[in-house]
């Protein structure tokens, strides 16, 4: 019906609304917050309840997912036992609007005996909540975006983005990066996505290295005892000449016979292979194969030195193909 759509779009722009209004609230108090938050020695607790502490479970995930140890306390399993969790070294951030929810707000005296600091998320800077808190993050709003405004809208998602601000400058401010993403998403499609070469790449024992000299058939016992479709060959300083990969040895084989075996492996190698560094992207590497049409992938520093090998199965077990 017309009225669903005029009133959806009136309950959207309330919350827009809401969120705008934060912006002139986000200041020196702000700043005090997130620098709680990064000099915590502990965890980063988040408590709220009813719709609150919905908001809050979606805080402590996005710290946690973002470097920043977090969990959620229920307020009311808190009196029951659950205190035991926190700790002096905790920072604790209370989401209420009114700052006068009873389950938070008998909290705090225990919260002040333990030692642990609070920041307050609320929409009344004159309540119980604010006036017990170390820092107060001004989350109010005008109205609910409900037509009676009363349920829990404009409010909750005021709380969900002053939560997300408080989370990425945290984030920023303990140097995370792209690779410690990766780290804390290894079984979803964002961390395959920010995965480095060196993450997924064969080395060691796995990463057959032989030197120009090397017969073909020394090289072909490496490639076996590693278990791999290829072997890289490196100078005396490490740094890769060509790889050999069993593909050249099929092409050579007819013309010299099992000859061919006791020549160097330089001589029938691939010289000057198409590489990727160590650093670089998973993914750009498996786009790297499609287009040359290959298998394997010797990887290198940035000095040039042979420090592992990329094949094909091994994005395969990681998930991109």
């Amino acid at each position: 019906m017309k009225k669903d759509i005029q009133l959806g779009k009136q309950v959207l722009r309330s919350e827009a609304r809401a969120i705008q209004s934060l912006i002139s609230h986000v200041n020196r108090d702000f700043e005090k917050a997130v620098d709680l938050i990064k000099r915590c020695e502990d965890r980063v607790i988040i408590t709220g309840m009813g719709k609150p502490g919905i908001i809050g479970r979606k805080i402590a995930a996005t710290l946690a997912s973002t470097g920043t140890p977090s969990l959620f306390l229920h307020p009311a399993e808190a009196v029951h036992g659950d205190l035991g969790m926190v700790t002096k070294e905790d920072v604790i951030v209370a989401i209420s609007n009114s700052g006068e929810t009873e389950e938070v707000t008998r909290l705090l005296s225990v919260i002040k005996k333990i030692g642990a600091r609070l920041i307050a998320m609320t929409g009344n800077l004159k309540s119980t909540l604010a006036r017990h808190a170390d820092v107060v993050l001004n989350v109010q709003i005008d109205r609910e975006a409900c037509p009676w405004n009363l349920a829990p809208t404009a409010s909750t998602t005021a709380a969900l983005a002053m939560g997300d601000a408080l989370a990425v400058c945290a984030a920023k401010r303990r140097g995370f990066k792209e690779s410690d993403f990766a780290l804390f998403h290894p079984g979803g499609s964002l961390g395959k996505k920010l995965l480095r070469v060196k993450d997924i790449m064969r080395k060691g024992k796995s990463h057959p290295v032989v030197k120009p000299e090397t017969t073909i058939q020394k090289a072909l016992f490496a490639i076996t005892a590693a278990r791999a479709g290829s072997c890289s060959i490196a100078d005396e300083k490490g740094r890769l000449l060509a790889i050999f990969t069993d593909g050249d040895l099929r092409r050579h084989i007819d013309e010299r016979g099992l000859k061919i075996l006791q020549e160097p492996v330089l001589k029938y190698a691939t010289r000057k292979p198409t590489v990727i560094q160590e650093d670089h992207l998973a993914a750009e590497a498996l786009q790297r194969l499609r287009d040359k049409k290959i298998d394997e992938l010797p990887v290198v520093n940035r000095s040039g030195k042979a420090v592992g090998l990329l094949d094909v199965q091994d994005l395969l077990k990681a998930g991109f193909l």
